[in-house]
């Protein structure tokens, strides 16, 4: 392994997670991320990496958002969730979005040092209660397609429009204006072929961890 980058907004877990790695791949140039733009930021400029480890609860991502973006804008990324979640049907899904792995935050160092050494190889690596999961649902394959649509900006803005944000705090964040925002939730209308924001967002909510509310109307 040449390259390795991390995404993960704990400090101690990144750093215990790099040292772990070190010992494996004593060679491995090691990146890091710790939200969602940082991530984004990391993978353009390094979107050659051997692997990304990826924590699903990365602050600003939504679900499978994160997952479902990077591996749209770039295919050739290995990803492997690592998380503290272990739900079967959670990790099944995460590789059925397109994750070549999904690592629990408490395996030991040779489940890791396995689980790598496979992904590495080109195969994908669960733990083994979690194979024979079903597959995920035809809407949540639809709602995937559909997000595959968006721009990379487009999709910035659903996440934060998903996560309650308003045009005018999406814009401040993003350094464009509100009427910038504005088209961009037009276009984002019209690919996703709805009439309003809380419709966009249910279908981003197609990708959450677990069962989740309908939003309130925005």
């Amino acid at each position: 392994m040449n390259e390795l980058l991390i995404a993960d907004d704990h400090p101690l877990f990144r750093e215990a997670l790099r040292g772990l790695i070190s010992r494996l791949y004593p060679s491995a140039s090691i990146h890091e991320a710790h939200n969602i733009s940082s991530l984004y930021a990391l993978a353009d400029e390094r979107s050659d990496a051997d692997v990304l480890l990826l924590d699903l609860n990365i602050p600003g991502a939504a679900g499978f958002s994160a997952l479902v973006y990077l591996r749209t804008h770039y295919p050739q990324l290995p990803i492997v969730i690592i998380s503290a979640q272990e739900d079967p049907a959670l990790m099944r899904r995460a590789v059925d979005h397109g994750a070549m792995g999904f690592i629990p935050k408490s395996a030991d160092t040779d489940t890791l040092s396995c689980a790598l050494e496979k992904i590495l190889m080109g195969e994908i690596w669960l733990p083994k209660h979690a194979v024979q999961t079903p597959v995920i649902s035809p809407a949540e394959v639809e709602a995937a397609k559909l997000l595959r649509e968006l721009t990379p900006q487009q999709f910035r803005v659903l996440q934060m429009v998903s996560t309650g944000q308003l045009n005018k705090q999406i814009a401040y964040e993003l350094g464009v204006s509100e009427a910038t925002i504005k088209t961009h939730m037009t276009a984002i209308l019209r690919k996703l072929g709805v009439n309003n924001r809380t419709q966009a967002v249910l279908i981003a909510y197609q990708l959450g961890l677990q069962d989740m509310e309908s939003p309130a109307d925005f």
